[in-house]
């Protein structure tokens, strides 16, 4: 597996790193990559445990800057909203589905990195609104790294804060949604040997964006993520348009 998967790993390996300078999590990079490998329904299962483990490993890495008072308050609705997109997956067209939530996305993060100033009310109904779609959507399409990413983007966190945060809000999203997952048939038995792989991949890689952001000044955080929402959404679509010629 490890001889055939290669170039899997390396691109899980980057989408990790890369997931981790941006705070937002590697499934809105890692979904695409897998699913050059693997079916998507396959994918939506291998997804949900390997950010287990990334967020096990974010949580473990930036401990320090939790903000526990938006990971409750974010955290439960979007625990709630995951179980019933991921129950949905067998009912909606996921495909169409994703390129709306792309497309919404991208003309999101224009805006707010052209309004740099913007920023939410620091309220409960924001918190409880962008736990409510970015578990929603995590569960159906796979990722909602992307909303959950412009949500504490637009409260304006510190860079550790904002990525333990996310990873704390994501545990909870992901072990829910691996538990719907694994009961629809989704994690099959001859793709758990990828485990132990993707295991390391996510200390690793983790480890390394870690060291990167420390590199990275405060005040360019924000921009990074919202560049790095925008060119994962842009592919998204190119790569809907050009496989629908």
């Amino acid at each position: 597996m490890i001889e055939k998967y290669w170039l899997f790993y390396l691109l899980a390996l980057i989408a990790e790193i890369i997931g981790t300078i941006s705070g937002f999590g590697s499934s809105i990079l890692f979904i695409p990559i897998a699913s050059l490998f693997f079916d998507f329904k396959i994918v939506l299962g291998i997804t949900a445990i390997f950010h287990i483990f990334s967020n096990i490993s974010k949580i473990y890495l930036f401990k320090n800057g939790i903000d526990k008072r938006i990971a409750i308050k974010m955290g439960i609705p979007a625990v709630i909203s995951v179980i019933i997109g991921a129950l949905l997956t067998n009912l909606l067209p996921q495909k169409e589905l994703e390129i709306m939530m792309s497309t919404a996305i991208f003309i999101v993060a224009i805006y707010l990195l052209f309004n740099s100033s913007k920023k939410l009310a620091d309220t409960n109904s924001n918190l409880i609104k962008g736990g409510l779609v970015s578990g929603f959507l995590a569960g159906l399409v796979g990722t909602g790294g992307a909303i959950r990413g412009l949500t504490l983007t637009a409260f304006g966190l510190e860079k550790n804060m904002f990525i333990a945060t996310s990873a704390l809000i994501d545990l909870g999203v992901d072990t829910s949604r691996a538990i719907v997952y694994t009961a629809n048939g989704y994690v099959h038995k001859e793709f758990l040997i990828t485990l132990p792989f993707l295991l390391v991949i996510s200390l690793l890689g983790t480890w390394v964006g870690k060291i990167a952001l420390k590199k990275i000044p405060q005040n360019w955080f924000k921009n990074i993520v919202l560049i790095i929402i925008l060119l994962t959404c842009l592919i998204k679509l190119l790569i809907y348009l050009f496989h629908n010629v």
